[in-house]
C-alpha cells in the first residue's frame, strides 16, 4: 500500500513540474530560412513513384531477404548468449 501511495506522489510531483514548465517555457517559431530548406529537402513522392517502387519485385525481394537474414542473425546471437549465460549460472 505504501508503494502505491508513493507512486501517486511521484505522479503529482510530475504534474506540478509539468505545469511549472508549461508556464515558464515559451513556444518558439523556427527561422523561415530553415523551414524553407527543410521543405526543399523533404519531398513526398508522387503516386506514380510509389507504385513504381512497389512493383519493383527484385528490390522488394532483396529487402525482404535482408530483413529475414537480419532477424535470423539476431535470433541466432540471442540463442548463443542465452546458452552461454545458462551454462555459467
Amino acid at each position: 500500500m505504501a508503494k502505491r501511495k508513493m507512486d501517486l506522489t511521484r505522479e503529482e510531483n510530475l504534474d506540478v513540474l509539468e505545469a511549472h514548465l508549461a508556464g515558464t517555457l515559451k513556444p518558439l517559431t523556427p527561422p523561415s530560412d530553415i523551414v524553407q530548406r527543410l521543405r526543399g529537402r523533404i519531398q513526398m513522392p508522387t503516386r506514380r513513384e510509389i507504385t513504381l517502387r512497389l512493383t519493383d519485385w527484385r528490390r522488394m525481394f532483396f529487402v525482404l531477404g535482408g530483413v529475414l537474414s537480419g532477424m535470423l542473425l539476431l535470433v541466432t546471437l540471442a540463442r548463443a548468449f542465452y546458452y552461454l549465460a545458462g551454462r555459467k549460472g
